[in-house]
Parts: C-alpha cells; sequence; structure tokens
C-alpha cells in the first residue's frame, strides 16, 4: 500500500500544512508554532516540490493478475523477476525512465531521445512457467535490433530466465522473461 503513496505528495502534503500553520501563527503572535510552521514546512514544502520535479510514476499492468498466476509467480518467479516487477511498479525519482540504466546496458538505448519506453507490463502463465511480459514503445529501434540483443538480454537478465521478443504493427516490444 505505501508503495503506491507518492513521496513528493507526502513532502508536499506535510510541508503545506506545516507552512500554513506557520503563517497563521505569525498572525496571531504565536512565536513557537510559528518556527516550527518555518523552519520545518517550508523545507518540507521545497523538498517536495523537487521531489515532484523528479518523480516517475509506476508502471501499469495492462491486465489484473489472476490469483491462480500470483500463486505461480510465488512459487517459480526468479529473483530478478520480482525485483522488476516490484521496481517498476512504484514511484521512483532521479530516473528519466523505467529500466533505462538496464537498456543502456544492453545496447538499446543510444540516446535518450531513442530509448524504448516501458508502457506496462503482465504476468502470465506459459507452459506452466511464470512470465513477466515487459511493453515497450520502440519506434526507433526494430524487431531485428532487439533480436540481436536478445542473447545478450537473456544473460543480463539472470540465470534460469529465458526470453523472447515479437513487436506489434504498432512498435510496441513485448519481452517475455521466462523462468525455467
Amino acid at each position: 500500500m505505501l508503495r503506491k503513496i507518492p513521496l513528493a505528495l507526502v513532502g508536499l502534503t506535510v510541508g503545506s500544512i506545516l507552512t500554513v500553520l506557520g503563517f497563521i501563527a505569525y498572525g496571531t503572535g504565536n512565536s513557537t508554532l510559528n518556527l516550527a510552521g518555518f523552519f520545518y514546512g517550508i523545507p518540507l514544502l521545497l523538498g517536495g516540490l523537487a521531489l515532484k520535479a523528479a518523480e516517475l510514476k509506476p508502471i501499469p499492468f495492462a491486465e489484473e493478475t489472476p490469483a491462480d498466476i500470483v500463486t505461480l509467480r510465488e512459487a517459480k518467479a526468479t529473483p530478478t523477476q520480482n525485483q522488476i516487477r516490484l521496481d517498476v511498479t512504484r514511484y521512483r525519482y532521479g530516473q528519466e525512465a523505467h529500466l533505462d540504466d538496464s537498456l543502456e546496458r544492453i545496447g538499446l538505448s543510444p540516446t535518450d531521445d531513442q530509448r524504448p519506453i516501458l508502457t506496462k507490463i503482465k504476468e502470465e502463465n506459459i507452459d506452466g512457467n511464470y512470465a513477466l511480459i515487459l511493453y515497450f514503445d520502440s519506434p526507433f529501434i526494430d524487431l531485428e535490433t532487439w533480436n540481436e540483443k536478445q542473447e545478450k538480454i537473456t544473460k543480463f537478465f539472470g540465470p534460469k530466465i529465458t526470453t523472447q521478443i515479437s513487436m506489434d504493427e504498432e512498435n510496441e516490444v513485448s519481452l517475455v522473461l521466462l523462468s525455467d
């Protein structure tokens, strides 16, 4: 539940409340609340604004994960699959895009403008194995380039994972991370 609450919103809310209380306390002559409002409220408000500027929203699921897939995930998902799922479905700060470092290391991000953008994820049961499917908007990198990097992608995402890559007519690449 806490993963769904943006830290920037908490900073903005608490900072705004304390700052407003500080101004009210200043107007009524209450110096103790005035100091607390200004010394705590304004920095929290500014910190919340800074976090909001650097905020990267969570990636949505393409569809809700059924209970049988959750059971399969608990039994067969690799630590890498779990880490990716948890990382991309929470608020991130200070990153330009989800998995940007990973794509750069694999060689699928020649520039920031040409980087594939993760748009959604999905969990499935493929032949009794847990599959985490990552959907990328990839207008600048063609399927051939993705396929050339498939072996490197498989090695990068670790042991006990195989990958499958496909692209639809709208330049959306689906990268399947399948547990062995």
